[in-house]
């Protein structure tokens, strides 16, 4: 693991050693800390061997450089030990506030023609066939209405 050597100063090692013995925190932050604590060279200290990390700590060879490589670059130990928060969620909601709006106005409405009563997948169709939605599940329906405190049944 030779060519960036991981040379702590005290301060960081007693950060990461305070980090995996107090508080609570995800397993895989705590991994991150072990490993960069087995990493360490300064006042003297033999880094371990990877293959005896990878034991140790029961992850790939793979994770283990990648941690390195992810310590080595980040601005700080507090940084290198946060998780990285997502700027947008992965997909868009489809159902806005404006959607769901129409969709419970139309549930309020006026039953289709041969129709006693509204049924979800009915609302769901009308809601798509009205281009209310370009797509919606009868499920979907089901957990807005009942969100909102509305049954069909």
């Amino acid at each position: 693991m030779g060519r960036n050597p991981i040379l702590l100063t005290a301060e960081q090692r007693q950060e990461l050693e305070r980090f995996c013995k107090t508080g609570v925190h995800s397993v895989k932050l705590l991994i991150r800390a072990r490993i960069i604590l087995e990493l360490d060279t300064s006042e003297g200290r033999k880094a371990t061997k990877q293959e005896e990390i990878v034991k140790r700590v029961n992850v790939s060879r793979q994770t283990v450089t990648c941690v390195k490589q992810d310590f080595l670059a980040a601005e700080s130990v507090k940084a290198f030990l946060q998780r990285k928060k997502r700027k947008s969620p992965p997909v868009a909601p489809k159902i806005t506030g404006e959607v769901e709006a129409k969709i419970i106005a139309l549930a309020c409405g006026e039953v289709p023609k041969g129709c006693a009563r509204w049924t979800l997948r009915l609302l769901a169709d009308k809601s798509v066939e009205l281009k209310i939605i370009d797509s919606i599940t009868d499920m979907s329906i089901h957990r807005l209405l009942k969100k909102r405190g509305l049954n069909l049944t």
